[in-house]
């Protein structure tokens, strides 16, 4: 069965959850072409994942999509913090933590901020999105069968709907398609870590009474903490539509079907503190709390995202934030490739980069997890001690090895505190900028080329120094003069060293990667920068 020519692809993206998706976007943005099959009908219709994190957030910035993704959260918009209770009625309450960002001190680190969107709400929005530009998104679409060749990836797929089957040619292939990965179990890689942490059933239902005894605790979540009837309790609209997280103990002999419409409802009034409360059950999906990391995240022209490359305990809401941040990673180096300017072995640096991440990432949610007793969840005895803070983890994470030169090889995954100063292998800092009556992050400047940021005393020696590199290599590299007067591309807020922020001096340069990520840096004047950025672009490009 060979492939016709309308079949052939650059790019396969096998699931259409929230990793699939935002690959779709990340790819539409930078103009490679692409096919998502999804097995499902649709969109997610169970309000899971609903914590988007600071990094996510700049993300879907920069992609047009972050106006769209905090209107579609509005109703959830006022919910803050994660409240423990032995009920809603009761005395014994406390609040694990009040605000996500207290004192506003995050607007110094990013021009974005946490969202709360539920991923029925979510999924929708990155569809549109993902359509608008051009995507080929198939869902009730199923992946039957792919091989690999020296020259691409060939695939069958089966319309669920027809029953009709259709061979697809890829170049590559993106398999976001879960923490049970069909391809992942194709492609015979294994996974580390503990593996199984706890199992809940995630009960949807109707209750209006229920926000009476809410009151004006309007919180992302609550942990009810009844010995005879724990779970967490989430909101949905705040008013009458709810989620309730119960234990399952399949390891006690306990099946699903045992979760009857009425036993859930004497659950959730037990654990609320509302026994006479009318409740309406709506929905029931089982989920698995897992600490797992694959061994590999490629397998020649196939690619590991998402849950098919890591599961992490749902507790501070790593497992999507991780997953759609692997999405961003791959696309742009997918891109480079295809375009031409980047060798394959480019592509070598995604597992690089990105599985130490999900290995300190996990470990970080299990703990996060102790540390909020989550129900259902009883962590073995010892591996307590200090833990860096979620921001830190979410935002400050960093590539000690990768596409990228002159960072330190020890410079730790996630450091104690958060170090967002310029060095290579760090998310670029944020500064606000001036041009033409408009004000700008620097983090909008990145996403489909390389960026040079240098000072304006020496900024056309660098100006040249960019054209006649890119020029070598075939390249986009776009270059910002940053400083006060005519010379000046960006002009920063008054008061603020756009130097002196990124390590570096007014002579020296930034280079910073498509993804926001700082890939070099010249600290200082550099006798022969034309020379100095040929011999980094072809590093970093994995050019001979």
């Amino acid at each position: 069965m060979n492939p016709k020519a309308e079949d052939r692809v650059p790019v396969l993206i096998v699931g259409g959850s929230l990793v699939g998706l935002s690959a779709s976007l990340f790819l539409g943005r930078l103009g490679v072409r692409h096919v998502l099959v999804e097995k499902h009908a649709g969109t997610s219709r169970h309000p899971r994942g609903r914590g988007n994190n600071v990094r996510t957030m700049e993300l879907y910035r920069v992609a047009g999509a972050e106006r769209r993704i905090r209107e579609a959260a509005s109703v959830l918009a006022a919910n803050h913090g994660i409240l423990q209770a032995r009920s809603l009625t009761g005395d014994e309450q406390e609040w694990l933590f009040r605000e996500i960002d207290p004192g506003g001190g995050l607007a110094k680190f990013s021009p974005s901020g946490w969202c709360l969107c539920s991923q029925n709400d979510l999924e929708p929005v990155l569809l549109e999105c993902a359509r608008e530009l051009g995507g080929d998104l198939r869902f009730s679409t199923e992946l039957m069968t792919c091989d690999q060749d020296a020259d691409g990836v060939t695939a069958v797929v089966k319309d669920r709907n027809t029953g009709e089957h259709t061979t697809l040619r890829a170049d590559y292939l993106i398999a976001a398609d879960g923490p049970r990965s069909p391809v992942r179990e194709r492609l015979g890689i294994g996974q580390t870590g503990p593996g199984d942490l706890f199992h809940n059933v995630s009960i949807t239902f109707r209750a209006p009474e229920l926000a009476d005894a809410v009151g004006d605790r309007h919180f992302i979540a609550c942990y009810l903490t009844n010995p005879e009837a724990d779970g967490a309790l989430l909101p949905v609209d705040n008013q009458a539509e709810w989620v309730f997280h119960a234990p399952w103990h399949p390891d006690r002999g306990e099946t699903l079907e045992d979760f009857d419409d009425q036993r859930c409802i004497d659950h959730i009034r037990r654990a609320t503190g509302v026994p006479d409360m009318a409740v309406e059950i709506t929905g029931k999906a089982p989920w698995h709390a897992a600490e797992r990391v694959a061994e590999r995240y490629s397998a020649g022209r196939i690619f590991l995202a998402g849950d098919a490359a890591h599961e992490m305990s749902p507790t501070g809401a790593f497992g999507s934030n991780t997953g759609i941040q692997d999405a961003h990673n791959l696309a742009w180096k997918l891109a480079a490739v295809l375009d031409g300017a980047a060798d394959p072995a480019l592509l070598d640096t995604y597992e690089d980069e990105r599985r130490p991440v999900a290995e300190v990432t996990s470990a970080r949610a299990s703990a996060r997890s102790a540390e909020h007793s989550h129900p259902g969840y009883d962590p073995a005895p010892g591996g307590g001690g200090r833990q860096r803070g979620v921001l830190t983890v979410a935002l400050g994470y960093s590539y000690p090895r990768g596409a990228v030169l002159g960072a330190d090889p020890e410079l730790p995954v996630v450091p104690e505190r958060m170090r967002l100063t310029g060095e290579p292998g760090t998310r670029a800092p944020h500064l606000w900028l001036h041009a033409d009556g408009g004000r700008r992050s620097t983090l909008d400047l990145y996403e489909r080329s390389f960026v040079l940021l240098t000072g304006t005393e020496d900024g056309k020696i660098w100006r040249a120094a960019a054209e006649a590199a890119a020029a070598r290599w075939s390249t986009r590299l776009d270059h910002y003069r940053i400083g006060i007067g005519a010379d000046a591309d960006l002009v920063p807020d008054e008061g603020i060293d756009w130097a002196e922020l990124h390590g570096t001096t007014p002579e020296g340069a930034v280079l910073v990667r498509p993804d926001g990520f700082v890939a070099w840096r010249a600290e200082g004047r550099v006798a022969d920068p034309e020379g100095a950025l040929r011999e980094v672009l072809g590093g970093l490009l994995r050019r001979a």
